[in-house]
């Protein structure tokens, strides 16, 4: 195992010191995301009202589907490729960016509780699915499963798209993550990486982050920032900046990473919790 040369501490202390740092700098993880956000407030046009059920108690469910030119479309794809993708063992390899919104609480029209969901998505892929049913219904599972997993739902799939509303209740303001500034980029160069899922068949368990990072002597000069669907790593001093999303939900607090100064490669291994 190398040792850092700056460093007199014997391997072991070292090693010591190493998993202390890597504990300490995961835990700080969510810390990091609040004191310094990477967002910005948009104000989401209506779109589409849906009303279902949740499946064990069937409590009303109304799922605000709205629309924001803030929020990044998807990959391009065409009505072929759509059916092609829902009939694949693994749909879930093309993702839809959307904005999931806090629950809120509304009144029906015969005056009872009811849960209201607001789900903001691209203004141009909001209007492509209002022009095909077949577009619309994937929009609407989606939309539906990114609620199950953020909120730990079971939700009815069989909806029903109101007719005479675009929302229901009132659409809030949404805070949205937004890419860092282009100025970092230039400043700070992106390290060669690669992003492996374990099992490489089936339904993946693990998100595993290598990134290689030559000159950078000990993790100590590294910032991660590992988030739901991102993840962030800064070198320090101004050596290298990685931003980079991927199709999966993470399990942030479990998340592991471990700097290799021999190699000067980082692992980051991240459980999936959904995709």
């Amino acid at each position: 195992m190398a040792s850092d040369s700056s460093l007199l501490n014997s391997e072991l202390e070292l090693q010591q010191q190493e998993e202390l740092y890597q504990q300490l700098l995961l835990q700080t993880m969510g810390k990091l995301q609040s004191e310094n956000p990477d967002s910005k407030v948009i104000r989401p046009q209506p779109g589409m009202c849906v009303k279902t059920l949740t499946k064990l108690d069937k409590q009303k469910v109304f799922i605000n589907i709205c629309q924001s030119a803030s929020v990044p479309p998807p990959p391009e794809l065409s009505r072929d490729e759509l059916v092609e993708l829902l009939q694949s063992e693994d749909p879930t390899g093309y993702r839809v960016p959307m904005s999931l919104g806090e629950p809120h609480t509304e009144v029906d029209n015969s005056s009872q509780g009811c849960t209201v969901y607001d789900v903001v998505i691209n203004q141009d892929f909001f209007q492509r699915c209002q022009k095909d049913p077949m577009f619309q219904q994937f929009l609407i599972l989606v939309s539906l499963e990114g609620l199950e997993n953020k909120y730990n739902l079971e939700l009815s799939r069989e909806w029903k798209v109101l007719k005479n509303r675009k929302f229901f209740g009132s659409v809030s303001e949404q805070n949205i993550r937004t890419k860092s500034r282009p100025v970092i980029q230039e400043l700070q160069p992106q390290p060669e990486f690669s992003l492996l899922v374990e099992p490489p068949a089936g339904d993946p368990e693990y998100l595993i982050a290598e990134i290689q990072l030559p000159g950078v002597p000990s993790s100590r000069s590294l910032i991660l920032d590992v988030g739901e669907d991102r993840l962030v790593l800064t070198a320090r001093p101004a050596l290298y900046h990685l931003d980079v999303f991927h199709p999966f939900l993470i399990d942030q607090e479990n998340s592991v990473a471990q700097y290799n100064t021999n190699t000067q490669i980082l692992t980051v291994t991240m459980p999936v919790v959904s995709s």
